[in-house]
Formats: C-alpha cells, sequence, structure tokens
C-alpha cells in the first residue's frame, strides 16, 4: 500500500480500543471519536504553510507565525460530520464544503444526493474526512468532484481503512495521501471493515 500514514499514538491505541468495543456506549463513542479525530487533523495539517504576523506581547513587540492559508474541510455525510465537529474546535475559521453519499446496501457502490463546495478551492489544503474507507468508492467520488472544482492540495482523514480500499484508492489517485488510526484486516461479504467498528454514523448518533 502507499501513501497512507498511519499515526501511531498511545492516545489512538487507547480511544480506538474503545471505539471498537460493541459495548461502548453513545456519549463514550463520541468522546473518543473526537479525541481520534483530533489528533489525525493535526497530523494531516502539521505542513500548512505559516506566514509571520507582528504582534505585542505584554512585554515587547515580536514576529509571530500564523496560518497563511485557511484550510477546507469536506466531511463526507453523514459520518464525516462527526470528525467535523472535533476539527471546528481548534480551527472555527476554516471553510466547509459538503459531499453526501449514500450506500446501497445491496451493492456497496455509493449515490450521490448532496454537493456544496466553497468556490475557492485551488492552492488550499482540502480535508475530505470520511471515518471509514472500505471499498474506496466515495473517497473516490469524493475526490473526483474536488478536482473538478479546482482542488489541487488534497488529503484524506479516516479512523479505520481497509485494505481494499486504500488499495483502490492508490490506483485511481496515486498522489493522495491518507492519514488513519488504523488499516484493518479485510472486508466481509457485506463491505464492512473486519475487525473495524461496525458502522460509525449509527454508533456516533445513536440510530
Amino acid at each position: 500500500m502507499q501513501n497512507i500514514h498511519i499515526v501511531d499514538h498511545p492516545l489512538i491505541h487507547h480511544s480506538l480500543t474503545i471505539l471498537r468495543d460493541k459495548h461502548t456506549d453513545t456519549e463514550t463513542f463520541k468522546h473518543h471519536a473526537a479525541i481520534v479525530s483530533e489528533i489525525l487533523i493535526m497530523e494531516a495539517t502539521l505542513d500548512l504553510p505559516l506566514a509571520i504576523k507582528n504582534i505585542e506581547t505584554p512585554l515587547e513587540k515580536m514576529a509571530g507565525k500564523k496560518i497563511d492559508n485557511s484550510p477546507v474541510f469536506v466531511p463526507v455525510l453523514r459520518a464525516g460530520l462527526s470528525m467535523l465537529f472535533s476539527a471546528r474546535e481548534f480551527l472555527p475559521w476554516a471553510s466547509v464544503g459538503f459531499i453526501g453519499l449514500e450506500r446501497d446496501e445491496k451493492t456497496a457502490v455509493a449515490r450521490e444526493y448532496y454537493q456544496n463546495f466553497p468556490s475557492n478551492l485551488k492552492n488550499r489544503r482540502v480535508l475530505i474526512l470520511d471515518p471509514m474507507l472500505a471499498t474506496g468508492g466515495s473517497l473516490i467520488d469524493t475526490m473526483t468532484a474536488l478536482q473538478q472544482k479546482g482542488a489541487n492540495d488534497v488529503r484524506a482523514v479516516c479512523v479505520v481503512a481497509a485494505p481494499e480500499g486504500v488499495k483502490a484508492v492508490n490506483q485511481k489517485f496515486p498522489d493522495l495521501l491518507i492519514f488513519a488510526a488504523a488499516v484493518d484486516s479485510h472486508l466481509n461479504d457485506m463491505k464492512y471493515i473486519v475487525p473495524g467498528l461496525g458502522d460509525f454514523g449509527d454508533r456516533y448518533f445513536g440510530t
């Protein structure tokens, strides 16, 4: 597998184990989903360009640094909203785009039902937020839509990925860097990630 960065952090290992546990209640699931999401997003924005900003502290003037170009978050509805909540905690000024993809349970193929992106995507860091990278279809569709809108600096942030999905995305978009907490064993006959953690959206929203 190429272009996937597994974020190895004790807090991620701890929280991901709680997320995987089928006995974890909704409130606890949401708490640890936020922890994992924040660490992954911080890693994916580690090299954001900075600009000098002259400020004055209570003691003297100094040259500080600020993010030069605000990133854009694109959650894949609906599960991606869980990661957006975390992202907006520390980057509240970032623009947000949305894409709605609904999975057909019989074919496991996603159907787009909604799309709304900011108009100025070129030369801005765009982060696709999608907790589960299973077949790769949703991520491929999102990346295709973003490129059509002019995005040229895109990264994907996922909690758990399947090797089949990573391979499919690599083949279609070899330059797309994926950040994930784990790459699991495989997809089962229903195209769910194994061992995985079940349906992320259902567990997060309590449905």
